[in-house]
Formats: C-alpha cells, sequence, structure tokens
C-alpha cells in the first residue's frame, strides 16, 4: 500500500509564520511537521510514499534530500498550478495506481494507529474509510456525520443536519473508486471524492482514540507545541525512532545567554535568547531574536516580529 502527504497549500490560515517557510515544515517542538505524518506511514510499514508540492516547494525537496528521504522511497508531485486536495490527489491518479492507499494531511500532529485504520477499512469494504476524532470543538470545525458506522455528511455540506462531536483528522485509507469523483483542475477532496463516495458507494469510519492536533492557525500552532513539551513524550520517542531525527525543547544551534531564564518554551534552531530575558509558554523559532532584558510570555516569536497567545 502506498501513502499520499498532502504538502502544497500556502498556510495562508499561519500568516505571518508561512511567509519564509512552508507550512509542512513549520516546527513542532523543533521537529518540522510533515516528520508527525510521515512517521506513522513508516510504523505502519508503507515506504513508497507521493507527496503533492506547490508552496516553498524546493525547500521540502531540499529537506527531504538531507535527510535521505528518511530511508524511504518518496516521489514529490510538484503542481505548477496549486490543484487542492482533490485536483492534487486526481494528477497522481496513475502513480498510486489501483490498489487502496492511505491519505495523511502534512500539518497534523498524532499517534494514530494507521494499521489500525487500514484493517478497519478493510473489514468494512468501503470506498474509502475515514480515520474522526471526538473533540468539545467539532461544531466549530465542521463536525462529521455518521449513520450506523458510516460518514454521510462532513460539515453539514450535504444538508443533513446530523450533529456530532467527531472531526475528520485528515488522514483515510481510500480505494481507487474515488478518482472517478476527483477533477483535474483545483478542487477540495471533500467535495469531489468524499461526496462523490457517500452517494454512490460507503464512507466508514475509524475512531482515533489517542492524541490529535492541528497546527493550521497560531494559536492552535502554540498551542501543540505547549503540549508537546509537557504530555507527550512517547510520540516525541516514536518518531525519533521510525524516523532518526530527534525533537529537542531547546535546539542545540540556539543561543541561550547564561543569564537568561526559558521555562517551559520551545527555542529553535539558530535563535538568539538575550542577557537577563525571561521566556515563558513560549515558541522562538528558528533565527528569532529576544533582545537583552525582555520578557516574552505566551508567545510565538519570529524574525520579524512576535504574536502573542493570550
Amino acid at each position: 500500500m502506498k501513502g499520499f502527504i498532502l504538502a502544497a497549500g500556502f498556510g495562508e490560515r499561519l500568516r505571518p509564520l508561512t511567509r519564509r517557510i512552508a507550512k509542512s515544515l513549520m516546527p513542532v517542538v523543533n521537529v518540522p511537521v510533515i516528520c508527525y505524518a510521515l512517521h506513522l506511514l513508516k510504523e505502519a510499514g508503507i515506504r513508497d510514499i507521493l507527496c503533492n508540492l506547490h508552496y516553498r516547494s524546493q525547500d521540502i525537496i531540499d529537506f527531504f534530500e538531507q535527510h535521505a528521504s528518511f530511508d524511504l522511497n518518496i516521489t514529490f508531485s510538484r503542481e505548477e498550478e496549486i490543484l487542492g486536495t482533490g485536483g492534487g490527489v486526481k494528477r497522481c491518479e496513475r502513480l498510486i495506481g489501483e490498489r487502496d492507499f492511505v491519505l495523511i494531511n502534512s500539518d497534523v500532529v498524532a499517534d494514530l494507529d494507521i494499521t489500525a485504520l487500514i484493517d478497519a477499512h478493510r473489514a468494512g469494504s468501503n470506498g474509502a474509510t475515514l480515520a474522526l476524532f471526538r473533540t468539545e470543538e467539532a461544531a466549530s470545525l465542521g463536525s462529521i456525520a455518521l449513520r450506523d458506522g458510516r460518514v454521510v455528511d462532513l460539515g453539514n455540506i450535504r444538508s443533513t443536519g446530523i450533529a456530532s462531536d467527531l472531526i475528520y483528522t485528515g488522514c483515510a485509507v481510500l480505494s481507487p473508486q474515488i478518482f472517478q469523483y476527483l477533477r483535474t483542475e483545483y478542487s477540495s477532496i471533500v467535495d469531489t471524492g468524499y461526496c462523490g463516495l457517500i452517494e454512490n458507494h460507503r464512507i466508514g469510519s475509524y475512531i482515533h482514540p489517542g492524541i490529535w492536533r492541528d497546527i493550521g492557525r497560531p494559536l492552535s500552532y502554540w498551542q501543540t507545541n505547549m503540549d508537546m513539551i509537557d504530555v507527550n513524550g512517547e510520540l516525541r520517542d516514536r518518531l525519533s525512532s521510525a524516523l532518526g531525527i530527534q525533537s529537542e525543547i531547546v535546539f542545540p544551534g540556539a543561543i541561550v545567554h547564561e543569564s537568561a531564564r526559558v521555562e517551559n518554551s520551545v527555542i529553535g534552531d539558530g535563535a538568539n535568547v538575550g542577557e537577563n530575558a525571561f521566556v515563558a509558554d513560549s515558541v522562538v523559532l528558528p533565527g528569532a531574536r529576544i533582545p537583552d532584558n525582555c520578557t516574552v510570555k505566551s508567545a510565538i516569536v519570529y524574525r520579524e516580529g512576535m504574536l502573542m497567545m493570550s
């Protein structure tokens, strides 16, 4: 089985943080977020992986080359014009072939068991099986409607009016049936592929019981980093074991003055924390600078400025 990582987006909701960096390379505890998706695929024994690219595509390719593709077979699909989640997958129909494949977003952090998701898909004989997650924020994020364990609506785009506390995690097992509903032009896989499968086939569900975080906005990006410091040491260990890449709360290439105080914060590569500075509950991105005698609390610091999270 092959994997497909969606990594072409502009990361517009994360701006200004993504003006210099592709969203999929945004560091979570100093590891590019795409690695969290990649390690889940590798843990499941998936070694052939497609990855669509558009915004800052060469940066992503360079990152994989620096790490010898983590001993995986990576094929990049560079889109001259961005095609969206639907068009991006449709463009790779020939490369994917006529077998089921795993689709995963590059901007989520989770301890999802992809092997269990695949098993659920095979047992259900569905056109797709979506990994779902329970959250009190489902209504605002776009809840997934189920009937008898099968997906019948996503964010109420089919006007079923069925509410739930479930959201789509951005990970699914898809059958080749989906290609007959996808479009070659810019499009959403939800509007085209998933709705087509709901109307003409069946979409199964797998409820993920563990950790799931999305970094799509500055607040959720900051919160994900804070969570990974506090409670997710096991996930960080799994990532290190699978990919040989170590998450570091304070990156070895950071410069922190001996008189500075750093509490519950992530300090990135090449960041500089000045004399008598105090940093708490914050993310200091690579290359950012905190001046001498400066106090920073609950913030994201980047080269050009700072975003306060409270």
